[in-house]
């Protein structure tokens, strides 16, 4: 019994510490227009700042897995120092004089995530040792709120100046150190250690199942992040185009409710979903609907502000909604030898395809407009459906089997 509610507890500290970290992931881009002053960006450059957490977080997760970080030292204090590396670091982005320092900073801030994600769900899994699938729904809702919270953030200081949003940020994410660090305890029980190896990618790569997964996660992937980062400065552009008033404090509203609140909804939803419906129906669903959101939301631009924000809710669900069911599936054909490479094969290439959506759609964006270029990231979900269909044989076999 106490087992069962110290791991609710545990999840709730998770989850909180969780959602403040990840408020280091969007705090630049958010001030993106007084940075574009400040900076001189380019398109390119504008790109880049928000390319640079992904890039960053790709390189300090291999580093982590290389030298067993998470498994070598207590997950709790790995997850503790890296948030205070990261609000350190992203502190620095108010003395920054220039992109490329910016940047490069944003680019180091990405690596101390790495610590800090996937530590969680290591956390998680400790806790959860099974039926993890609503405690893992909520901290990927943790995560998406966490996101967004740099929108929220934006609009309570937006009349201020644009560094509180960088500092309130940072001070989050010294929060979540503390919490992790003193609040929250130590599980009863470890799991089995998993391990990277570029020795064992061939494995990975010749598993048929475990592949249709990352293909799904792939497509996911490369809408994610994209309409994450570049939804806002759609919902600036529409909004300034129509005949209607709409201030800066609504878009960061509009931003944050679609992003983080519907995301977050989405995620627990989602969660609990899966357990019924299925890992593939769920991913399928989900894919489906945000796929099609990024088609229709593009015939919204200009027009009614209820009738963009409504779309953009409803996609903000359903883009995230099934982002934890491509790992957990993977987790089910993969074999315990290389299940930790496998789970770092597919974050890596993940977060490497989010790199390449999120450069490419303002470059588009510049020749077809606004109201056409998220048609782009279609390509995702309607390539992950295409997978996940197939995937879905393999789990009737195995269901079947059990």
């Amino acid at each position: 019994m106490m087992m069962g509610k110290g791991k609710w507890t545990a999840l709730m500290w998770i989850a909180i510490a969780e959602l403040f970290a990840l408020s280091l992931w969007f705090s630049a881009s958010v001030t993106g227009a007084e940075l574009r002053e400040l900076w001189n960006l380019t398109v390119l450059t504008e790109a880049w700042l928000s390319a640079s957490v992904p890039a960053g977080f790709i390189i300090g997760t291999l580093i982590s897995v290389s030298f067993g970080i998470a498994d070598r030292f207590n997950a709790r204090r790995v997850f503790a120092l890296s948030a205070l590396a990261g609000a350190l670091i992203n502190g620095l982005l108010i003395v920054a004089d220039s992109a490329m320092i910016g940047i490069a900073l944003r680019i180091m801030t990405g690596v101390t995530l790495a610590g800090v994600y996937p530590t969680a769900v290591k956390l998680l899994s400790q806790w959860f040792p099974s039926k993890r699938g609503l405690a893992l729904g909520i901290l990927i809702a943790a995560l998406t709120l966490g996101s967004s919270l740099p929108h929220f953030i934006s609009l309570l200081f937006s009349s201020v100046d644009w560094k509180l949003v960088i500092v309130v940020s940072s001070l989050l994410a010294l929060a979540a150190a503390g919490i992790m660090n003193w609040v929250v305890k130590d599980a009863p029980t470890s799991p089995q250690k998993t391990i990277f190896s570029f020795k064992l990618i061939k494995q990975v790569l010749l598993n048929k199942p475990v592949m249709l997964a990352n293909y799904g996660y792939f497509g996911h992937m490369w809408e994610l992040y994209a309409m994450w980062t570049w939804l806002p400065v759609f919902f600036a552009a529409s909004f300034a185009s129509s005949s209607s008033q709409i201030s800066p404090e609504i878009i960061s509203l509009a931003s944050f409710v679609s992003i983080g609140i519907a995301g977050a909804i989405g995620c627990v939803l989602g969660g609990m979903a899966a357990d019924s419906l299925g890992r593939s129906r769920l991913t399928i669903l989900s894919l489906l609907v945000s796929g099609s959101c990024s088609i229709i939301i593009g015939f919204t631009f200009g027009q009614a502000f209820w009738l963009t924000l409504l779309v953009a809710v409803i996609w903000g669900m359903f883009v995230i909604s099934d982002s934890a069911q491509f790992s957990a599936a993977v987790t089910e054909f993969a074999e315990t030898p290389y299940l930790g490479t496998a789970l770092t094969f597919q974050m890596c290439i993940g977060f490497l395809v989010t790199i390449f959506s999120i450069n490419l759609i303002p470059v588009v964006q510049n020749l077809i407009g606004w109201e056409w270029v998220f048609i782009l990231l279609s390509i995702g979900p309607a390539l992950g459906i295409v997978s996940m269909v197939k995937f879905s044989l393999y789990e009737t076999g195995e269901r079947s089997e059990k």
